[in-house]
């Protein structure tokens, strides 16, 4: 038996990277032609992920497992909100913001790598933003 990568995503795969990615979630299914699904930043998304050859889709799996390694780094730095200092130990100040930084690089990363535009959940904040 060889070793073959896999050439589709699961429904769940899909997901995480609409999600990571910025995209809002695409639903149970095409439903009329006003529908966001036929917005051209949404459609490229969406041909990318099914049409991605084996390696691709290895690659973009890698990224996925990385980014919800990270995604999940992000809430448990709640646990030192109320801690400034604690005997030699003291609280990096900005570890959330580093994390989230950090997070979003990635996700960046991975719209780059699919030669998608970051959608409209990871636009950059101030300035102007354009949705097509």
């Amino acid at each position: 038996m060889s070793d073959t990568l896999p050439v589709a995503f699961t429904d769940g795969q899909k997901a995480d990277i609409r999600r990571f990615c910025g995209y809002p979630a695409y639903g149970s299914g095409a439903a009329g032609f006003n529908s966001w699904r036929f917005f051209q930043a949404y459609g490229t998304l969406e041909y990318r992920m099914n049409h991605l050859a084996a390696a691709e889709v290895a690659v973009t799996l890698q990224y996925i497992s990385t980014l919800a390694s990270l995604e999940a780094a992000i809430p448990p730095t709640s646990d030192n909100l109320d801690t400034e200092s604690a005997a030699a130990w003291t609280h990096n100040a900005d570890e959330l913001q580093d994390r989230m930084n950090l997070f979003d690089g990635w996700r960046r990363r991975l719209c780059g790598f699919l030669g998608v535009a970051p959608g409209p959940a990871l636009a950059q904040s101030g300035g102007i933003s354009l949705v097509v």
